[in-house]
């Protein structure tokens, strides 16, 4: 028999957590021998929805409006809730609850994590970084007054299952032009976790009277006018200290196809994608620029290694870095844990590492290209959707009580 399952995300998203979910829908809808899909949208911080029109987004609309219908007639009774979404959101909604998060991008994961996951049947995360601070995490609890102390792990069990998301033909971007023929990218949403001042600052520092360009994807929280004005603001205000300087920084804001995304991977004046953040989950833009053959600037931690390490060899240009705490600023309770730590790029290995990759072009985009080769070949799109859904039949609960969903 089919099991209906419930998809609670951001399934409308502009945003990583938005492609996690749209991965799921994908990857279930490829099995609807086996499942009945559900789903209901949440919405994730201030990001923007999705825009473009497409066969996949009509099926998500029509699904979205059948699972209101159900549960306002209350006719809703899932086997399978999945729910998209960081673990202290998590909740006992059906009989099997699956939670399936992005992770960690520190060493360790706030107690909350622990309990709620504990609620779980099964817990899915996008890569080993993420199930070993997950799995690893140890908070110490208590029984009641007056009773010693005790380690409080996650008992549930953690699949990794790595993620995907769909190609297109490159398709130019009209009005973009590049000055000079030497060009590095970085594609990331401005905050702490992604370390974004000082990979602009120092690559300035480093090519400040040299013909090389840095183009910027980026935003704060939307693709509205209104962060667009806060975003360039804000990158004069960083800019704005290096007087006469040769180097060119491009800003790129907004809705962009996949197609256009592609354009930009696959061109021949952009040497690398650049990414020193303090750690990742997965790192979605550098898997699909290394999907796409483009060179990878990165330091060799956290979720990226799972698609741009193989065999134990690093198919990237290393940055050095260090492990240490997480910066004030980067605090965020219950999800970016005080006494938790991530990376912390080096300033002149950043430098130098730029500087050698205009140097040896040659030979770093032969390595890349060795990369693509074996991530087209061990992340195979339908490969990836059977372990996914393998992974949700594979959910052992020994409940027999079944809910029925009133409430989103």
């Amino acid at each position: 028999m089919k099991k209906k399952i419930f998809v609670k995300g951001p399934v409308l998203s502009q945003s990583g957590y938005g492609e996690q979910a749209r991965f799921a829908l994908r990857a279930l809808r490829s099995r609807e021998d086996l499942f009945d899909i559900y789903v209901a949208p949440i919405k994730w911080g201030h990001t923007g929805w999705l825009w473009e029109e497409s066969e996949f987004r009509e099926w998500m609309d029509e699904r979205i409006t059948e699972t209101q219908l159900l549960i306002e007639r209350k006719e809703l009774m899932p086997d399978i809730s999945l729910q998209v979404t960081i673990p202290n959101e998590f909740e006992k909604m059906c009989r099997t609850n699956i939670g399936y998060t992005a992770g960690i991008e520190t060493t360790k994961c706030s107690p909350q994590w622990l309990v709620k996951g504990n609620d779980m049947d099964k817990i899915l995360v996008v890569s080993q970084h993420a199930k070993t601070s997950y799995a690893e995490t140890v908070a110490k609890a208590s029984a009641g007054e007056g009773q010693e102390p005790f380690d409080y792990r996650l008992q549930t069990p953690i699949d990794v299952v790595h993620e995907t998301t769909p190609t297109a033909d490159p398709e130019p971007i009209e009005g973009f032009d590049l000055e000079y023929d030497d060009n590095f990218m970085m594609i990331s949403q401005l905050g702490p976790r992604k370390n974004f001042e000082n990979a602009l600052s120092w690559f300035v520092e480093e090519f400040f009277d040299k013909k090389v360009g840095l183009i910027i994807k980026t935003n704060f929280k939307s693709n509205s006018i209104a962060d667009f004005d806060a975003i360039n603001n804000h990158l004069k205000s960083i800019l704005g200290k290096y007087k006469d300087r040769k180097c060119k920084v491009y800003l790129l804001h907004g809705d962009l196809s996949r197609g256009q995304l592609q354009w930009l991977y696959e061109h021949q004046d952009i040497n690398a994608l650049v990414n020193i953040a303090h750690g990742e989950g997965f790192g979605l833009p550098m898997f699909e620029a290394a999907r796409a053959g483009m060179p990878i600037i990165t330091v060799p931690w956290s979720g990226q290694l799972d698609f741009l390490s193989h065999s134990g060899k690093n198919y990237f240009q290393e940055v050095d870095y260090t492990i240490r705490p997480v910066q004030p600023q980067a605090v965020w309770d219950g999800v970016v844990q005080k006494d938790s730590m991530w990376a912390f790029a080096d300033q002149g290995s950043y430098k130098m590492t730029l500087r050698k990759t205009l140097k040896n072009k040659k030979r770093v985009k032969e390595t890349a290209e060795e990369l693509k080769t074996l991530i087209n070949e061990k992340f195979d799109t339908n490969d990836l959707y059977e372990n996914f859904c393998q992974s949700i039949l594979n959910t052992g609960n020994e409940t027999e009580e079944e809910s029925t969903v009133v409430m989103l």
